[in-house]
């Protein structure tokens, strides 16, 4: 099942969707924000936020808003049941979300990935994109040293924000997307969840 799971975020490659419009004025109140994990009951609401995610910012994922909507309701259960999948709430409604997968290699299970993050577009630019992202960090304390992720290099919005959370930049993948016949270059980060944090540096290049 895991690698299963892997292979999905694979093909929904991280690139936060927290702010392509910056400046946009937010209509959330942050403080009435809620973030807890889904439970594979909720499969629908997860499916729901996820076909938007693929559907508005389709730059933005590995995978396309044609392949997943054809995919039963199961699927997104199962997802949600067995990686964890944290969403933010604004009452009873789903606003955002951002994932989380532990690697399970002999010699790579020390790392975990934050995957599939994406925040809806009133939601914006009110620190909902933070608490999810702190949300992932603080279940991957409990289950890994090292927190990786990929981001889009124009979103320099995520970017700081990321940096801002203690990740470090430590590489690019050229052409990682491709969108429309437009290539997509995206950097590589990385924190460090050790007591010291000193296993990880900067690209000095």
């Amino acid at each position: 099942m895991l690698h299963a799971l892997f292979s999905i975020v694979s093909q929904s490659k991280f690139v936060s969707c927290l702010n392509p419009e910056f400046g946009q004025h937010s209509i959330v109140d942050n403080s009435q924000i809620r973030i807890r994990r889904l439970a594979g009951s909720e499969g629908a609401a997860y499916r729901e936020i996820r076909l938007e995610a693929l559907r508005l910012n389709p730059e933005a994922f590995g995978s396309s808003f044609e392949a997943e909507s054809i995919r039963p309701l199961g699927h997104f259960s199962e997802r949600v049941a067995e990686c964890p999948v944290f969403a933010a709430f604004r009452g009873a409604e789903i606003v955002g979300m951002a994932g989380y997968l532990g690697r399970a290699g002999e010699k790579d299970a020390h790392k975990g990935y934050l995957w599939g993050m994406y925040v809806r577009l009133d939601a914006r630019n009110a620190g909902v994109g933070r608490k999810l992202a702190q949300a992932v960090i603080d279940y991957a304390r409990e289950h890994a040293e090292i927190l990786q992720l990929d981001v889009v290099s124009e979103n320099e919005a995520a970017r700081r924000l990321y940096l801002s959370l203690g990740f470090v930049e430590y590489g690019i993948e050229r052409k990682a997307l491709k969108q429309q016949g437009r290539y997509y270059d995206e950097v590589l980060m990385a924190k460090d969840l050790t007591a010291d944090g000193s296993g990880l540096k900067a690209d000095a290049s």
